[in-house]
């Protein structure tokens, strides 16, 4: 849902940004390397010291990447099936760093298993969200339907995160991790529901 509405918006805002790169000759693909790796630091060195603002600062500089790596393949015409697998690949390893940095300052100096278990099934919860799509994808299904897509996820995660640094109480985070939890297994749901479905129509078609 919010990858409809917010990627025209940010679409506009970065495109001077990946204009200027692919000017200095970077390409789409160390773009999106270097965002998975600053996201990936960023929530393995930061949040597992406690920083948890200012570890969220640290990822949402590298978060957009993700936006700007699509806009300079679609400008360079080089948009395809490696810059898909590569994005995607490397947005799931960005994904788990994000929920296990989380899990492992709750488990260790955060003191609080809730918040920590919450987030580790958000990872594993999340990744099935993504395999599901891939999975029915690759069998020739779409299953592009659910309540917690990636953006969703991390835009909950990363603003609720930062506030706790800055003092709000960790229920908030608890509630939050549950709800996407909660959410994410709804969305594996629908999207098995949505291939069976699919599965049922190609056998009963002439």
């Amino acid at each position: 849902m919010l990858n409809r509405y917010a990627r025209g918006f940010f679409t506009r805002l970065f495109t001077p940004l990946a204009r200027l790169l692919l000017k200095w000759g970077v390409t789409p693909d160390a773009v999106t390397i270097a965002g998975t790796v600053g996201v990936a630091g960023g929530a393995l060195v930061f949040y597992p010291l406690g920083q948890l603002f200012w570890g969220t600062v640290f990822i949402t500089l590298f978060v957009f990447s993700d936006v700007v790596d699509g806009i300079m393949a679609r400008m360079k015409g080089h948009s395809g099936l490696w810059g898909s697998f590569l994005d995607s690949t490397l947005d799931r390893i960005a994904d788990g760093a994000l929920f296990a940095g989380v899990a492992i300052w709750f488990f260790t100096g955060g003191q609080n298993a809730a918040v920590a278990v919450a987030a580790l099934a958000c990872l594993v919860l999340g990744m099935l969200v993504s395999y599901a799509r891939a999975k029915a994808e690759s069998l020739g299904f779409t299953a592009n339907v659910g309540l917690a897509e990636r953006a969703e996820r991390l835009v909950s995660v990363l603003v609720v995160t930062g506030l706790t640094g800055l003092g709000l109480p960790q229920g908030f985070l608890l509630a939050v991790l549950v709800l996407l939890a909660v959410a994410s297994l709804v969305t594996v749901y629908q999207r098995v529901r949505t291939v069976r479905r699919q599965s049922l129509a190609d056998r009963q078609a002439p």
